[in-house]
């Protein structure tokens, strides 16, 4: 889908300085959790566009996006300003690395990851297939869609550091499935670095690398 213009059916706080903003599905748009959408904005007369993951588990109506406010940012101040009836230019989605009916899914995620890793396992738990979440913030966001996986019956896991990254991932990874990785880079090489030492081949891992 080209640039489109997409209504704001809602905006919610969601944790420390980030929003879920729930943007009306257009027509000809089509997409799965763990994709991207690119939002363009004009600001003095120039488009400034970023990137954002789709943090739901399908695109039925409405799509969710997970943002990071960043008060100094060029793009965060249009975002929090952002409310129900407002529109939003959106194009997509993109990306390749996304949820495909696996029969179990275990993702890892790092900061911003968080929104395709609850869209991934919550899309897997509906379809009746089984999720793994292991995620790691120093101020967590989501908890309560996380909670509600966890009651579900996935394995959630949810880590302040690194320390205990590599012996969550291998517990994760004890039945198998899908790998998915989303994150920062140095988050990224964290995670690789747990998988590897859990003794399972990153080959046919999914990941996004968010900068």
């Amino acid at each position: 889908m080209n640039d489109t213009e997409c209504g704001v059916a809602a905006v919610r706080d969601v944790g420390p300085d980030t929003v879920a903003i729930d943007i009306e599905t257009p027509a000809a748009f089509s997409a799965r959790p763990g994709q991207f959408v690119k939002l363009t904005f004009q600001l003095d007369d120039e488009a400034e566009s970023r990137f954002y993951t789709i943090s739901s588990p399908d695109v039925e109506g409405t799509f969710e996006i997970t943002v990071g406010i960043d008060p100094d940012g060029t793009v965060a101040p249009e975002l929090a300003a952002l409310a129900a009836g407002d529109s939003v230019t959106v194009a997509g989605p993109f990306g390749s690395d996304y949820y495909e009916d696996e029969p179990r899914a275990v993702i890892l995620a790092g900061g911003p990851g968080v929104g395709p890793a609850v869209g991934i396992a919550e899309r897997a738990l509906a379809d009746g297939n089984d999720a793994a979440v292991v995620y790691q913030d120093d101020d967590p966001v989501h908890e309560e869609r996380l909670a509600a996986i966890k009651e579900q019956g996935a394995f959630v896991r949810v880590l302040a550091d690194e320390e205990t990254l590599t012996a969550a991932t291998a517990t994760a990874l004890e039945d198998g499935g899908q790998l998915f990785v989303y994150g920062f880079a140095d988050f990224i090489d964290t995670a690789m670095d747990a998988i590897v030492a859990a003794g399972v081949d990153t080959d046919d891992a999914k990941i996004e690398n968010f900068g």
